[in-house]
């Protein structure tokens, strides 16, 4: 791992447990262990190392469903990973750090929503073209629609006030959402390897 790539991934952690707003350069650099010389090589400003960390954050989610992807031995078995995967990044990401990245730097904000959205349909669509195929999935299911439908609600708990944060644990309203999904989906083929995987690992 290159050095720059080592101060995104560190600094990210430190933004994620304590919002953007309050913390300073300052304590990115001592969080770091290193000078804010040497943090400035790296980066321009605050706003700057934002957006390069949620670049970076971007292209590490990438990297990790490609990964799922690659290992997974059926359609359920991937979504079913990936479901786990962004379930622990909801735990670990507090509600300032959402608030603040769209309060106070909406423009990056923006751009990753924008990045999400891309992605995500790309990846569920593709995810429910390999269960049809495979039986797993209900052939009758519009495969766009679906996706879109996915992509509005996982986004739906990042920037939606219906499940206010002092209420409902991000993690657990996702985890509602996507058993939702997959037994929304399933064929009655699929529904038998999913009842035995969420036996084994259940997502609640």
């Amino acid at each position: 791992m290159d050095k720059e790539k080592q101060i995104l991934n560190e600094a990210e952690q430190l933004f994620k447990k304590y919002g953007f707003k309050s913390i300073t350069m300052d304590d990115v650099s001592r969080h770091l262990g290193i000078s804010k010389k040497t943090l400035y090589k790296y980066v321009e400003n605050k706003a700057d190392l934002i957006e390069k960390i949620m670049h970076n954050h971007n292209e590490n989610e990438k990297e990790l469903i490609n990964q799922i992807n690659a290992n997974s031995t059926d359609a359920i078995d991937e979504l079913f990973n990936i479901a786990i995967m962004v379930r622990q990044q909801l735990k670990e990401i507090s509600p300032a750090a959402i608030y603040d990245l769209r309060k106070h730097y909406k423009r990056i904000f923006d751009m990753v929503i924008s990045m999400h959205q891309e992605y995500i349909y790309d990846c569920i669509k593709n995810n429910l073209e390999r269960g049809i195929e495979s039986g797993l999935y209900r052939a009758d299911l519009n495969m766009d629609i679906i996706a879109r439908l996915y992509m509005a609600q996982t986004l739906g708990l990042i920037v939606d006030s219906n499940f206010p944060s002092d209420k409902y644990k991000k993690e657990k309203v996702y985890s509602e959402f996507i058993n939702y999904h997959f037994h929304a989906i399933t064929s009655k083929k699929g529904a038998a390897i999913l009842n035995k995987k969420l036996n084994k690992i259940p997502l609640g």
